[in-house]
């Protein structure tokens, strides 16, 4: 990959309720003063990214499975954003005729997690329109 790639890891167990969940993504990907710390402005953002002077974008999630317990909603908000934000900048189209991912998402948890958090992925991703 050439360019510049800009990577911000937040932690999921920081992310108890949606002040923080907005918290570690205004702190983690330096989201500009305009964000309006709402869902829709979240999701806005994670479409835009040309806040972040870098060609690629690496967002890593620990403990992706602990974000918003006992709260769907917002956990559902959230990860449907990441998945739409994913599928926008997946690929992006150069002048020069090569094609480079730009957002990449990885979510991290212990393995007997996985089955669960790969569920609800499917589950939000087979609900999500591609824009």
């Amino acid at each position: 990959m050439t360019g510049r790639t800009y990577v911000a890891r937040l932690d999921g167990r920081e992310m108890r309720d949606t002040d923080a969940v907005f918290q570690q993504f205004y702190d983690g990907l330096r989201l500009p003063d305009y964000f309006g710390w709402n869902w829709n402005a979240l999701s806005d953002c994670l479409s835009d990214l040309n806040w972040l002077s870098a060609d690629h974008h690496v967002l890593v999630i620990d403990a992706a499975d602990e974000i918003l317990p006992g709260d769907v909603s917002g956990q559902r908000l959230l990860f449907k954003s990441l998945l739409r934000a994913g599928r926008r900048w997946s690929y992006t189209q150069k002048p020069e005729g090569v094609v480079l991912g730009r957002l990449v998402v990885v979510m991290s948890c212990d393995a007997a997690s996985v089955p669960s958090l790969k569920e609800h992925l499917r589950s939000y991703l087979e609900q999500t329109p591609l824009s």
